[in-house]
């Protein structure tokens, strides 16, 4: 199976080798990200009870063979792997997501203005020994904001960053459209990447492959598709978070009892592991693991096909959410780790306010909703992802929806297969998969651009950014990006949600939290994030 992250995102996928799908087997020249033919999972696992030199193994519930171009990638795996690979101007505390300097010397402390001036750290140099300087800077952030090259991380910049100028060697100047202080945490998804690597030909391609150059404090030293990705210890690297494993194996294994197998009894391989299934946390507790959980916006939500007759009806979309059992569904599926969505935002998000449109397990509404659009002797088939707990979420939705009359058929499948459909135009009804966009930050703006837009694919997908709705929704949308008050600009964040929760195009129909388990004898500064993959920038051997 296939995990939540390896979906596509909005922006990224011009081409499906966007996935990485089309590149698994690929041979990287790079000898910082050399592939080799055959699985190696199991090479040098340092999973003994062996000294500081040891080499730490981590298990990721995700693929690695998605995309592994910063700039592109929403790829679970490698941009885990990447924040540790690579550096931003500045950087952000996995939890906090408080911004930090990185390749930067300070955060800077205006942020009313139009220009924010970075000067580089001294010494900072890439993996391949070279320095990295302002000509550095300016070519990943000039491929960001071409209009003629779409990235992923073209959304999170171009609505607010006018251009970055080399001012010299060693200083950089953004300069914004607008003030905009909460584009200050979004440097970190602009990693800086060397000029000289990236600018040959088919560069960016190898990128996508699992070819990677950074300044971080790990380099990566073997990327090997569907098995596993190594790193060492960067010598040369004199940042904030040094580097305190000298060696690290991450292994792929995406699915979930192999998983738990691997950190499991006194043989354990591994040391950490992240997407923990419920089921086995209590197992492994009394096997002597921590187990932690972050609760934030991970999702299972539902996608409508709005071309497709009934679902071009509010009504009916909002009869199918009123319609499902999210209590039981919290309860049976996700164990109690988790709660019924009352807002597109999870409830810790800073800019939350329960929607005006909660979608409470009414069938009666339901029922109503469907007789006064119409519709009855509906048939409906869910294209779902077979993500494990998506999986097990399913059958309460079936059992709902069946009870209002409406016949339900199930259809989980990788999540490459989902969305290949996607991207082919396809005829579908409803879609069910996963999402987390925590990956890329907290702030409210940049998870609601994320899935709504006139150009996003995911409006692509549900076929609805034509809708008038949509294009008032998108007008506002814009309003409160540019809004300079801060609480201003949050309650017009709300009441746009609002729009969102009512029309409920695509919307959450629960959230869940995300279980990372770690030996607490061998590993120490773990914090559970509540978005997929670790971050190992402040752990160390106990």
């Amino acid at each position: 199976m296939r995990d939540v992250t390896d979906l596509p995102a909005p922006h990224r996928r011009s081409f499906l080798k966007y996935t990485g799908a089309l590149g698994a087997a690929a041979a990287l020249s790079s000898s910082l990200a050399a592939c080799s033919s055959g699985p190696q999972s199991t090479n040098d696992t340092g999973g003994g009870k062996g000294g500081k030199d040891a080499t730490l193994t981590a298990v990721i519930g995700y693929g690695n063979d998605g995309s592994w171009d910063p700039t592109q990638t929403a790829s679970a795996f490698s941009m885990a792997a990447n924040h540790h690979i690579y550096e931003g101007l500045l950087d952000t505390d996995p939890i906090s997501r408080e911004p930090y300097a990185a390749l930067a010397t300070e955060v800077p402390s205006d942020l009313t203005g139009t220009s924010w001036k970075f000067t580089l750290r001294a010494g900072a140099t890439f993996h391949d020994g070279k320095p990295v300087t302002a000509d550095d800077v300016v070519f990943v952030f000039d491929r960001i904001l071409d209009p003629n090259t779409q990235t992923l991380a073209k959304g999170f910049f171009e609505s607010w960053l006018k251009e970055v100028r080399r001012v010299d060697a060693s200083t950089v100047e953004l300069i914004l459209k607008f003030p905009f202080p909460d584009g200050l945490s979004r440097l970190t998804l602009a990693k800086v990447m060397p000029r000289h690597v990236f600018s040959l030909p088919g560069a960016w391609d190898d990128a996508i492959k699992g070819k990677a150059v950074g300044s971080g404090p790990y380099r990566q030293t073997a990327h090997h598709p569907k098995s596993n990705t190594t790193f060492e210890a960067f010598a040369g690297y004199n940042g904030p978070r040094p580097p305190a494993f000298k060696r690290m194996n991450w292994l792929t294994i995406v699915d979930a009892a192999p998983r738990v197998a691997k950190i499991s009894g006194a043989s354990a391989g591994a040391q950490i592991a992240d997407n923990i299934p419920y089921a086995n946390i209590e197992q492994l507790k009394k096997g002597g693991m921590s187990v932690q959980g972050g609760a934030g916006m991970n999702n299972l939500f539902l996608m409508f096909n709005t071309r497709h007759k009934p679902f071009d009806d509010a009504r009916v979309r909002q009869a199918l959410h009123y319609a499902i059992d999210t209590g039981k569904m919290v309860e049976v599926a996700l164990r109690g780790h988790g709660r019924p969505s009352s807002s597109f935002l999870n409830e810790g998000n800073p800019a939350y306010r329960s929607a005006k449109t909660v979608y409470g397990y009414d069938p009666e509404k339901a029922k109503k909703l469907l007789k006064a659009a119409g519709v009855s002797g509906l048939k409906v088939d869910i294209l779902a992802v077979n993500v494990s707990w998506i999986v097990d979420c399913l059958p309460t939705i079936k059992a709902s929806w069946d009870a209002i009359g409406v016949e339900t058929t199930l259809s989980p499948q990788e999540t490459t297969a989902v969305f290949t459909k996607m991207d082919q135009k396809q005829d579908y009804q409803v879609v069910a998969a996963a999402s987390n966009p925590n990956q890329f930050g907290l702030d409210a703006d940049l998870i609601m651009h994320y899935n709504y837009g006139p150009r996003n694919l995911w409006m692509q997908y549900a076929r609805w950014a034509d809708d008038p709705v949509a294009r008032q929704l998108f007008k506002d949308m814009d309003r409160a990006t540019r809004e300079p008050d801060p609480g201003r600009k949050k309650a017009m964040i709300q009441d746009y949600v609002d729009v969102v929760a009512e029309q409920a195009v695509l919307y959450p129909v629960v959230h869940n939290e995300l279980m990372t388990a770690w030996d607490p004898g061998r590993l120490s500064g773990i914090r559970a994030q509540p978005y997929p993959g670790i971050n190992l920038l402040q752990a160390k051997w106990a």
